[in-house]
């Protein structure tokens, strides 16, 4: 698929763009020739990848909430937008436990927000909602499929599945005729610049930079890993699926690496290390605290199948790349120098 063909001239609504994959998306519709307007709250850690790639210049950016309905709407309506991705959220669940109701206003009523102001915008030809692989009812089969139920064990994964269920009501109301809705559920994404706290990768990147020897409460937990540019690959090319002919792609989206790339948090912070190199290592820091399910993984054959999709790195491969990636940074190599060698590398 010629993603440049798909996306070359028209204008993208990009929400959540402040955050690790909403900059990397941005970055990458930038060189696909895209017009890009962007809406989100300002970064909220230092460093961030947003600030860090340079792209205020290249892309119409709000720093707006998307709980507040009335300047979602108005932004949608001054940008008539062709394409909109929906990544704007609050991405994790320990501090969905610290602000349930925060978690839920963001991630189900911003999302309705949202849907409420593209149906009134006659512009919108396709719109891709990214929700979570943790939106599926626990326990449950393994791997996880589109059609399995949904539910949450904890106010995040809760919320996500509750902004599924509004996204699949406004497709059935109000998105049927000329417009593709669809949500897509990715895996736990790494890649170079992300610095969120309670994330694997970017703990143990500061801990290693820091000369510390991070702690791991979780390290049996067994999670489906990829590459930020895979999801992000497979978000653009529904998108362009979904302009083109809304029918047989709106609807829900696995969107994830093979079951035998399901790896365990141990193995990960293994493979961490061994890229790092040195003395690096990690240790058993307390009991789990079982806020988490303990094994999640997708099967995403139907968009294998259907799309043609398929992830590009593998889990080891992707490790090694995001820890080249922050040792360079970490070095002085700007990061939009290694974000687009990243996406060279990709093809």
């Amino acid at each position: 698929m010629d993603l440049g063909e798909a996306y070359r001239g028209k204008r993208v609504l990009l929400t959540g763009h402040t955050g690790f994959k909403g900059a990397w998306l941005a970055l990458w519709l930038r060189r696909l020739g895209a017009e890009v307007g962007a809406v989100a709250l300002p970064p909220d850690t230092e460093p961030n990848l947003w600030s860090a790639l340079g792209l205020e210049n290249e892309v119409h950016s709000e720093y707006a909430d998307i709980r507040d309905s009335g300047r979602l709407r108005a932004l949608v309506d001054a940008f008539r937008p062709e394409f909109v991705f929906h990544l704007a959220a609050q991405a994790l669940v320990l501090p969905s436990y610290e602000d349930p109701v925060g978690t839920f206003a963001t991630n189900l009523m911003g999302t309705v927000n949202l849907l409420e102001a593209c149906r009134h915008q006659p512009s919108i030809r396709a719109m891709v909602v990214v929700t979570s692989d943790k939106c599926y009812r626990q326990p449950g089969r393994h791997p996880f499929r589109e059609d399995d139920p949904l539910g949450g064990e904890d106010p995040y994964s809760a919320s996500k599945a509750c902004a599924e269920l509004a996204t699949a009501a406004y497709r059935r109301a109000w998105f049927r005729e000329g417009v593709g809705l669809a949500t897509v559920r990715a895996g736990n994404v790494i890649g170079g610049g992300d610095w969120a706290a309670h994330r694997l990768v970017p703990d143990l990147m500061r801990a290693f930079q820091q000369g510390r020897t991070p702690g791991i409460r979780r390290p049996e937990a067994r999670r489906p890993w990829q590459h930020v540019l895979d999801p992000l690959d497979g978000y653009l090319r529904l998108g362009a699926k979904l302009a083109a002919d809304p029918g047989p792609w709106s609807g829900p989206w696995n969107v994830g690496p093979s079951p035998e790339q399901a790896w365990t948090v141990a193995q990960v912070a293994d493979a961490c290390c061994r890229a790092w190199g040195g003395t690096a290592t990690w240790i058993l820091e307390g009991a789990p605290s079982g806020l988490e399910a303990e094994r999640l993984e997708l099967d995403s054959s139907r968009i294998r199948e259907c799309l043609g999709w398929m992830p590009r790195w593998t889990v080891e491969a992707a490790i090694e790349r995001s820890v080249r990636w922050y040792r360079a940074f970490a070095d002085g190599v700007p990061a939009r120098v290694l974000c687009e060698t990243d996406l060279e590398a990709r093809g």
